[in-house]
């Protein structure tokens, strides 16, 4: 049995993964996942993830992992994606963290609103960009000092921001207020074995 991945083309969490195994050279499997009708979700994922959401990965022993974030630690430390150095590991998942608190709920939730034709509250789409905005201002403070995140390299800290940054906006941000950031979202892009999020 191999890699079997639980997936949406659409899902800037899901790419996280393909582009990791993109970049290690992994051979998997994928089945999709309807991102916006879920009504199926404990037959399709069973018990391998309790929160019933994707990414949710099937190892080659059978062993369900989910979370973007831990998929990536699990396959990309040991690699040069993950830094060495202890303050730098904790840098990465600082940054990490930070995408999954402050950048993801509301840069990728403003996307889904408005590019899947569902119904949302104006003010809140509102709230959702500011914040948005913010995060992406945080980034834009260090981007413009760094090529990249942590240790002036690429790694994981850079793919898991990248996911949703490089399509913000589809969320209605405007990446051209963030110059580090728009030339960070380049050098990401031209990293060796890099894919696009509809690939």
């Amino acid at each position: 049995m191999g890699l079997l991945l639980y997936d949406s083309p659409y899902s800037g969490n899901c790419y996280k993964v393909r582009l990791l195994f993109a970049h290690l050279g992994l051979p998997y499997e994928r089945v999709e996942v309807d991102v916006k009708d879920r009504s199926n979700r404990r037959q399709v994922l069973g018990e391998a993830n309790p929160a019933l959401r994707v990414p949710t990965l099937i190892l080659e022993d059978g062993r369900p992992l989910a979370e973007s974030n831990a998929i990536l630690w699990y396959f990309a430390d040991g690699t040069d994606y993950v830094p060495t150095d202890r303050y730098e590991r904790a840098q990465v998942l600082q940054w990490q963290f930070f995408e999954q608190y402050d950048h993801e709920p509301n840069i990728a939730v403003a996307r889904f609103w408005l590019t899947h034709g569902v119904a949302y509250d104006p003010a809140q789409l509102q709230a959702k960009q500011a914040a948005g905005a913010r995060a992406l201002d945080a980034m834009e403070r260090h981007l413009a000092k760094h090529p990249f995140l942590v240790g002036g390299r690429y790694s994981i800290a850079d793919l898991s921001l990248y996911a949703y940054t490089h399509v913000a906006g589809e969320g209605g941000f405007d990446l051209s207020r963030t110059p580090g950031v728009e030339a960070w979202i380049t050098r990401v892009a031209s990293q060796k074995g890099h894919v696009r999020i509809e690939d």
